[in-house]
């Protein structure tokens, strides 16, 4: 038997891909994740996080990453049809890495405020035999999933910080940072274009580039 966590990171971000990762293990070994130190990724320092990434490929049976990128999430915002929109397309990325990693049983961090039926758009497009469990704070109750939630967030760290040597001091990528929105509108401004590594329908971004 193998059991596998999946999780995301970035999802709120105006900059980047929202980042997907799963990661599979035997039973056997999921304790030792709890010796490791791993927990949901918001409670370590970003230190602890890149401790943590060797330890847990090492224990692993499988790891696998998908990446949404910001055109994608632009298109299903922008199409704007019922249950067909980001979580959703969150859903079917979900569904892919687990795919990837056939595990038995899978522990699922729900983005949908309904978490059953963020489950069963999973489970529609999985072989029969996996077994999905999709909850809120998935990454605090499954240690699979706190893994997998430790892997994402370092791979979008990762990207975020090589965007930022290319194009300048962009902040943490989320509305609510001051610096993030001051560059965007410095952008904006400069080029009067979005480019493509900004979600485009995020409402912020829209209402800072309607100013130029």
């Amino acid at each position: 038997m193998r059991v596998a966590g999946v999780d995301e990171a970035g999802r709120g971000c105006l900059i980047g891909p929202l980042v997907i990762a799963g990661a599979s293990f035997d039973p056997s070994n999921v304790l030792h994740l709890a010796e490791l130190g791993v927990c949901d990724s918001k409670k370590l320092t970003k230190k602890k996080r890149q401790q943590l990434i060797s330890e847990i490929e090492i224990t692993a049976k499988g790891i696998v990453y998908f990446d949404l990128q910001p055109w994608s999430i632009d298109f299903v915002v922008n199409r704007n049809i019922k249950l067909k929109k980001l979580n959703y397309l969150e859903a079917m990325g979900m569904a892919k890495v687990i795919r990837d990693l056939v595990p038995d049983l899978v522990y699922v961090d729900a983005s949908d405020v309904n978490a059953k039926r963020f489950e069963e758009s999973i489970y529609r497009v999985l072989p029969k035999h996996i077994r999905v469990v999709a909850e809120h704070k998935a990454d605090d109750n499954y240690l699979v999933v706190s893994a997998a939630s430790i892997l994402a967030k370092v791979r979008r760290d990762s990207i975020i910080e090589k965007l930022i040597k290319i194009n300048g001091n962009m902040g943490s990528g989320y509305p609510s940072d001051k610096q993030t929105m001051i560059w965007l509108e410095k952008y904006f401004k400069e080029n009067n274009t979005c480019p493509p590594f900004i979600r485009s329908s995020w409402q912020p971004v829209k209402r800072t580039l309607n100013k130029f």
